[in-house]
């Protein structure tokens, strides 16, 4: 069929398929044999699917290491980084040790309670009653989350706890999410807990900035740097700027509410506790939004000057004192919040005035989401990997089809055994193991992508020789594994879930 100028607004031919990367054959018509004609388009196909074999940073963040100074560990997360992560899960999962008689605590939906106060001896805080944190294991959803039981409070109006219900509304990065609250007796008195968000290996800016002294009391810890000071105060000025948007008040902005989850990255916990226990009090919303920016300014003011909240009596001398180490902005902007001012002083006008300080704040942020794409990109790949030693793992050498010729040392599979030889048993020509992690990660990427590149395949005796290519073998992988797959569904009770 020749091409007729005079329709040239008339589509003329078969429509041209969408290029698929992953598939097998990359004709457009697969299965109706070639083209008459070749290929007109200005971009033809590329030969492969895609260059899996091959690393690419996600985001140009900036390397200090030379060429030469690269090792193994780049294709994996920063040690420092997969340590903090572990640490995090092993807080996450840990239980009281079980003994012989005696079960373990459990109140309401949540099981598995550990306690995350070190005190013998709960004083009472801002809230006016002895308080005790646990951590527990949600029977619902098997989430872990923060229980912040409420010592000897008896619920009188059952309207109180439904303020609960607003606070699980308020949503914020820096605000610990309420989930819910609940009366209970089973630690045999009138108890109320309150359920957080868990952050696991948090703790709060008292224990941070304020550790208990065990060698020398009479050293000064250093101050505490000033960008520091900046952020803290954006972060909750921002938090607070939510909660009173929702006609709320946070109650709790006091060096021991606040809690560190990372580096300078706090959050305001505690939340809609104080709305619960004083409830018949009925003060003023407005009053409150005003003591909420009172005590962000006597936090900062604590920190600053390495003095614990209860010991500011005048906050005058301490002022002056911050005004000494840090920039007069700082000490403007503390004031402002400590004195009392003839307008009612709002979040929202803080939040204006710290918009220089926002801004670093923001660039931050920026860098440390590149850092991070960048180091979990070293991860993506990995993923795809072990779904791949997966499949050859249950492939190869399996007991219950030894009288299988499809498996036997003759059948498809053995060329996928001697892959296995070629990439995981390597040796040199002393006949010692060579160990080389850059040959595994490259032979399992070009099987994964399916490359057209041959390799030599060679029997453990010497006797026979092969000359396959990735394509090949990932091919063999599919089948066999296609197989597996028909005869576990045998049985309706099984699944195969992951692959």
């Amino acid at each position: 069929m020749g091409f007729d100028p005079f329709m040239s607004n008339v589509p003329q031919g078969l429509q041209s398929a969408q290029y698929n990367p992953y598939a097998e054959e990359h004709n457009t018509l697969a299965g109706a044999g070639g083209s008459y004609y070749g290929s007109q388009n200005t971009f033809t196909a590329p030969p492969q699917p895609l260059q899996y074999h091959l690393y690419y940073p996600l985001t140009p963040i900036r390397d200090h290491l030379q060429p030469h100074q690269q090792a193994a560990y780049d294709f994996f997360l920063p040690e420092s980084l997969r340590e903090r992560l572990q640490k995090k899960s092993e807080a996450t999962r840990q239980v009281l040790a079980s003994r012989p008689g005696v079960q373990s605590l459990s109140i309401q939906n949540y099981h598995s309670l550990v306690p995350l106060d070190t005190k013998i001896k709960s004083l009472p805080g801002i809230f006016g009653l002895p308080t005790w944190v646990w951590k527990a294991t949600s029977l619902k959803n098997g989430k872990v989350y923060c229980l912040r039981r409420v010592e000897g409070f008896r619920l009188t109006n059952e309207d109180a706890i439904k303020v609960v219900r607003t606070w699980k509304q308020v949503a914020h990065p820096s605000i610990v999410l309420t989930v819910e609250a609940f009366t209970t007796r089973d630690f045999h008195d009138s108890s109320l807990v309150f359920v957080h968000e868990y952050h696991p290996l948090s703790k709060t800016l008292a224990e941070h900035h304020f550790p208990i002294a065990t060698s020398n009391r009479l050293s000064r810890p250093a101050p505490v740097s000033e960008r520091v000071l900046w952020s803290y105060l954006v972060q909750l000025s921002s938090a607070l700027k939510v909660i009173h948007k929702a006609k709320l008040a946070a109650r709790c902005v006091d060096i021991s509410k606040v809690i560190l989850t990372e580096k300078n990255r706090i959050r305001l916990g505690a939340c809609s506790i104080s709305d619960v226990i004083q409830f018949e009090a009925h003060r003023p919303v407005e009053e409150l939004q005003q003591e909420d920016l009172y005590n962000l300014g006597k936090l900062i003011l604590s920190i600053g000057t390495n003095t614990p909240s209860r010991n500011i009596q005048d906050f005058r001398p301490l002022l002056e004192q911050l005004g000494r180490t840090y920039s007069e902005e700082l000490k403007q902007r503390v004031g402002w919040l400590l004195w009392v001012q003839t307008q009612p002083k709002t979040a929202e006008q803080l939040v204006c005035d710290l918009a220089v300080h926002i801004d670093d704040q923001l660039a931050s942020i920026y860098f440390a989401e590149d850092e991070i794409t960048c180091k979990l990109g070293r991860e993506l790949e990995n993923g795809r990997l072990v779904r791949l030693l997966s499949k050859l793992g249950t492939i190869n050498e399996r007991p219950e089809y030894d009288s299988d010729p499809d498996w036997s040392e003759t059948g498809n599979r053995y060329m996928l055994k001697l892959f296995r030889d070629y990439v995981f048993h390597q040796v040199d020509a002393q006949g010692n193991p060579l160990l080389d992690l850059g040959h595994i990660l490259g032979c399992l990427n070009r099987l994964d992508a399916g490359t057209e590149e041959k390799i030599w395949l060679t029997s453990r005796d010497h006797q026979s020789t092969f000359l396959v290519t990735y394509q090949e073998l990932k091919r063999q992988c599919q089948a066999a594994f296609g197989d597996l797959l028909k005869a576990s569904t045998k049985q309706p009770q099984q699944t195969n879930r992951g692959f």
